[in-house]
């Protein structure tokens, strides 16, 4: 399963590396993740804000679970 993870900090980076444990999961996304992210998942420099784009990206990279770390997105 492929899973997008959206956000940059320590929070994210912590949820990456604990779902990197699991056998179910073959690639992770991170939206727009930091340099510590980049090292075991695959970054991409996407404003979660923009909508279209996003969802668009979640689309062509077949994602199946989107985990969203920091409250802003959840807001907007």
């Amino acid at each position: 399963m492929n899973i997008a993870l959206i956000g940059s900090g320590g929070r994210e980076h912590s949820l990456c590396k604990k779902l990197r444990e699991s056998t179910k999961v073959n690639k992770i996304f991170c939206i727009p993740g930091n340099a510590g992210t980049s090292k075991i998942a695959t970054n991409l420099n996407i404003d979660y804000n923009d909508f279209p784009k996003l969802l668009k990206n979640l689309k062509e990279n077949e994602i199946k679970l989107v985990v969203i770390g920091p409250e802003e997105p959840l807001v907007n």
